[in-house]
């Protein structure tokens, strides 16, 4: 199987930064389109910005010219660098990735979120 972990979360202060992070472990053959989404409470879970394998990037309009998504080399970590924090933005993040892994010979798909990390953006 596949599993993401997030890290990076925390509390920040209007108008500053954090470097979310998530890593993809497991048999992987091959990665689709990365992403994170976010959850306020009381709200219904929303893209923030996705890279497919190619760096191709998509990006919510209320994160756009603030947030930047990349992903390594490896193309198994995605982040997700936050700038211009707003107190708008705090929630909970969630890593979602899918694509391809071995198991016993065979290749499955798969489509994994991870745990989410907090991010808080509070004076």
């Amino acid at each position: 199987q596949v599993q993401l972990v997030e890290s990076g979360g925390g509390l920040v202060q209007p108008g500053g930064s954090l470097r979310l992070s998530c890593e993809a472990s497991g048999r992987i053959f091959s990665m689709n389109v990365m992403g994170w989404y976010r959850q306020a409470p009381g709200k219904q879970r929303e893209l923030v910005a996705t890279i497919t394998s190619g760096g191709s990037t998509n990006y919510a309009d209320s994160v756009k010219g603030r947030f930047t998504i990349s992903r390594d080399n490896a193309r198994t970590t995605v982040y997700l660098q936050m700038n211009s924090l707003k107190p708008e933005d705090t929630a909970v993040y969630y890593c979602n990735a899918d694509g391809t892994y071995y198991s016993d010979g065979f290749e499955y798909e798969f489509d994994n979120w991870g745990q989410g990390t907090q991010v808080t953006v509070s004076s």
